[in-house]
C-alpha cells in the first residue's frame, strides 16, 4: 500500500497554506485530496482551478455529475465516488442517477447515458473516438463544445484519482457513509 503524507495548515508548504484556507472556507474542512495535492501547491491550485472551470461549462448538475462519476467509477476511486455522491447530494441530483452510476447500470434518460457512453469511450480509449461516436453523442442534444467541456472534466479527474490511487486517501468522514468500491 502507498500513501503520501496529507497535509493541514501546520504542515503544508507555504504556497498552499492559502489555497487550503480556500478548500477550508468553500467545505467547511479540508478535504483530505487537498491536504495530500498540498504537499505540491500547483497541483492543488490547477486542480481547484479545473474544479472552478469545469463547473461553470454548459453542463448541468445532473451532467456534471455523470461525467464526473462516471470518470470516478472507470478509474475505480474509493475516495472520489463517495465524495461525488455526497456533492451530488448536496446538488440535489436525483438518487437514481447517483446509483446508476455508482452501480454501472444504464441511465433512464437517454440523453445523460449518451453522456455517460462518450464520456467512458473519451476515457477508455485515451480520446480517440469515431466519428459515429461523435454523431450518436449529437444526435442525443449534445455539440462540439460538450465533446471539449468532458475533456475538461477528465483532466481535473486524473489529478485527483491517480492521486488517490497514489496516496491511498482516507474517505473524509462527511461522506464515509458513502463507501464505495468497484
Amino acid at each position: 500500500m502507498t500513501t503520501l503524507k496529507i497535509h493541514d495548515l501546520e504542515s503544508a508548504p507555504k504556497e498552499g497554506k492559502a489555497l487550503l484556507e480556500n478548500s477550508q472556507k468553500a467545505y467547511g474542512m479540508i478535504p483530505g485530496l487537498h491536504g495530500v495535492l498540498a504537499g505540491a501547491p500547483k497541483i492543488l491550485e490547477a486542480y481547484q482551478t479545473l474544479h472552478e472551470l469545469f463547473t461553470q461549462t454548459s453542463f448541468n448538475e445532473e451532467e456534471l455529475t455523470v461525467v464526473w462519476q462516471t470518470i470516478n467509477v472507470e478509474h475505480a476511486c474509493h475516495y472520489c465516488v463517495p465524495a461525488h455522491t455526497g456533492i451530488a447530494h448536496m446538488m440535489k441530483v436525483d438518487n437514481d442517477i447517483t446509483e446508476a452510476l455508482r452501480n454501472e447500470t444504464p441511465l433512464e434518460s437517454a440523453k445523460l447515458e449518451a453522456l455517460r457512453t462518450m464520456t467512458l469511450t473519451i476515457v477508455r480509449n485515451r480520446g480517440n473516438v469515431t466519428q459515429d461516436d461523435l454523431e450518436a453523442f449529437y444526435a442525443a442534444g449534445y455539440g462540439e463544445a460538450q465533446v471539449l467541456e468532458i475533456i475538461l472534466g477528465l483532466s481535473q479527474k486524473v489529478i485527483s484519482n491517480y492521486t488517490n490511487h497514489i496516496a491511498n486517501t482516507p474517505v473524509d468522514d462527511a461522506f464515509k457513509k458513502f463507501s464505495w468500491s468497484k
